[in-house]
């Protein structure tokens, strides 16, 4: 795919979207980061369902600090691996309160020494906490990279790397939500709703859905 097909691709991404935003609810960069956590093989409408309940409750790091283990995971129980999570996110608090002034780093090494946070939440939260112009590359942008051939790879990391090379820099702040909505909604897993895409006439997947 070449430079001038790419442009006109985000150019109709934001076209549609001109203010994309993550689908998941906080008001602060901390309560990003403790939803990024929980959204791991969980969808954000199960943690913004539990996050409506917690967040007022506690938010921030020496409030769910104070809950507990055991106090977290009556929040966060109908979300996939709550256990594990509540550890990581208890963890992940004290980190917070002893090494960082109850703030959330905005760096990605710091962000990614806290328990639960990988490459991919730290990219997250640098993007949309921080206005980094990184790439978060989730399920659905691997999919959407590599089936329409925006940037092609064989694993998170090469995806990763060619979309942060090969995006128009103008695009690439946005690029993360316009991809991933564009994956959870059109470009879906099975069946690709081909037929209603703003961008089939674009895309080089050869195996097009041609119905609505």
């Amino acid at each position: 795919m070449n430079k001038l097909k790419r442009t006109e691709i985000f150019t109709r991404l934001r076209n549609e979207n001109p203010n994309p935003e993550t689908e998941l609810e906080y008001s602060s960069p901390f309560e990003l980061l403790v939803a990024v956590v929980l959204s791991a093989q969980a969808t954000d409408v199960s943690v913004n369902k539990a996050m409506r309940k917690l967040f007022p409750v506690a938010n921030t790091p020496e409030a769910i600090y104070a809950l507990g283990e055991e106090g977290l995971k009556e929040y966060i129980k109908t979300i996939g691996l709550f256990n594990t999570k509540a550890k990581n996110v208890i963890k992940l608090c004290k980190s917070l309160i002893d090494l960082h002034g109850s703030e959330v780093p905005d760096d990605r090494k710091a962000l990614e020494a806290l328990a639960g946070v990988g490459r991919k939440t730290a990219n997250v939260v640098l993007n949309t906490a921080f206005g980094h112009p990184v790439m978060a590359v989730d399920t659905h942008i691997f999919r959407v990279s590599n089936r329409t051939k925006i940037a092609p790879g064989k694993t998170v990391d090469e995806v990763e790397q060619r979309l942060v090379r090969l995006i128009p820099k103008e695009f690439l702040l946005d690029a993360h939500h316009w991809l991933i909505l564009h994956g959870r909604y059109t470009c879906v897993a099975r069946k690709p709703k081909c037929g209603s895409c703003i961008i089939e006439d674009l895309c080089e997947y050869k195996d097009k859905v041609e119905i609505d």
